[in-house]
């Protein structure tokens, strides 16, 4: 059975993320995925939220790479549309 998260376990895990996304290990990555990040994470749902999670697992010069445009999102990737979304937002 699938239980509907609750809004202290989803304000729980935005906390959790927005700390990751912000503090990656590199400058560059924290300033593309913390910003994205702190300016969305309200809004996000449990869904997107799993998305984000994900992401935040990839390596820090892959994820860099692709937000600058330094190299393509590969479109096969299963997290392709929201890194879009993450470079558009960020003005590439």
């Amino acid at each position: 059975m699938n239980e509907t998260p609750t809004p202290a376990l989803l304000d729980s895990r935005r906390r959790r993320l927005l700390f990751r996304a912000n503090h990656r290990g590199t400058k560059e990555t924290d300033l593309l995925v913390g910003g994205y990040v702190s300016a969305r994470i309200a809004s996000l749902n449990a869904a997107e939220l799993d998305e984000l999670d994900a992401i935040m697992e990839l390596p820090d010069p892959e994820l860099a790479d692709w937000l600058t445009g330094r190299l393509p999102i590969p479109n096969a990737h299963p997290h392709a549309a929201m890194l879009h979304h993450m470079l558009t937002a960020a003005g590439q």
